[in-house]
């Protein structure tokens, strides 16, 4: 492990920490959710299929999944390859590919992009939720699925020898699923010969980030480099954030840009505005967790693509930086959020 040990790993090779720059921890540049497709709502039916343009662009930003095509997000490479661009223009400097087996991984796609743009990407080893396992996964035994995602960071993902830098999003249910546990325990058993970072998609529920934890700590998982996201939309309530955030991982809010009056997953959940997550980073920095926090966008569909109205993967860099400085942020915290915090997660050990 001497290779990898305090080094970043890129689909363009290794790289040191001190070269990622401003960094996005949560996003995917090629990948499709069909996995995720949610009916329309009665008399509706018609806008499975209409057109991605201006007009339509309102219901769309409200039932995004709800639309066959805006979950492809893997048919539109020269928009993203634009979006990157922009994005290291406007200071960008790394992102972390959360794509993973079961949601079209591209690897290829992804170095591509990485030399095409000049921004440092990563990518993700392993697995996503059940309902994307194939039987041939919920087959293999821990030890065969933690010797898959090994070899996926050390010798390279799906037929290549691009390699992984990080493990996930391991995707989970809620409850989890026997077939995500057994992926939970691979992962920690794999980042436990490895050292290297992991990161996990939770079920949509309060409890679900707490579970999780319990299976990779049972299983010799490293929770300090461990990544809890899209805490934005699962515990909303800060007496239980608290509780959680003293268990050491990561705490992700990755749903910038997101502005949604019905969350379809858990109709329970009031999505909160971007307002409302910079409070909660604020919250978290007041308890003294600015060590702890990392942003992102999760940009997954077309519609969050600048392309379509979207707010693109720039959004935080140009919008919610400036905001952050107005409430009480210094430049010293934004930075450990935006580069220090995703340098000390993604570096191996």
């Amino acid at each position: 492990m001497s290779a990898l040990s305090g080094k970043v790993q890129t689909v363009l090779g290794l790289l040191d920490p001190s070269q990622l720059g401003r960094t996005m921890t949560h996003e995917h540049l090629t990948m499709t959710f069909e996995c995720s497709y949610c009916p329309p709502g009665p008399g509706q039916e018609h806008l499975v299929k209409i057109p991605i343009e201006m007009k339509n662009m309102f219901w769309l930003n409200q039932n995004p999944y709800s639309h066959n095509e805006n979950l492809l997000l893997n048919q539109e490479l020269e928009a993203v390859r634009e979006e990157l661009v922009a994005y290291r223009q406007a200071g960008g400097g790394a992102i972390v590919e959360n794509t993973t087996t079961g949601i079209s991984r591209d690897v290829r796609a992804l170095q591509k992009l990485a030399k095409e743009t000049g921004v440092h990407i990563i990518a993700g080893a392993g697995y996503y939720v059940d309902v994307t396992h194939s039987d041939e996964t919920r087959k293999m035994t821990v030890e065969k699925l933690t010797d898959v995602i090994v070899s996926e960071v050390l010798r390279g993902a799906d037929g290549t020898d691009i390699c992984c830098g990080v493990i996930g999003e391991i995707g989970t249910s809620w409850p989890i699923t026997d077939s995500e546990k057994k992926v939970l325990q691979a992962a920690a058993h794999a980042q436990t010969q490895l050292g290297c970072p992991v990161i996990i998609h939770p079920g949509r529920n309060s409890k679900a980030p707490e579970a999780v934890v319990q299976i990779l700590q049972e299983a010799g998982g490293d929770i300090s480099k461990t990544v809890m996201s899209h805490l934005d939309r699962t515990i909303l309530d800060y007496g239980e954030l608290l509780e959680f955030a003293k268990m050491g991982s990561y705490l992700e809010y990755d749903l910038f840009g997101t502005i949604m009056l019905n969350y379809p997953f858990n109709l329970q959940v009031d999505m909160p505005s971007d307002c409302q997550r910079i409070q909660s980073l604020a919250f978290l920095v007041a308890e003294g967790y600015e060590d702890r926090i990392l942003v992102a966008h999760d940009v997954h569909t077309k519609n969050r693509l600048a392309k379509y109205g979207g707010h693109g993967y720039s959004h935080i860099l140009n919008n919610i930086v400036p905001k952050m400085l107005t409430r009480g942020f210094t430049q010293n915290q934004v930075d450990k959020i935006l580069i220090d915090n995703p340098k000390q997660w993604l570096t191996f050990k």
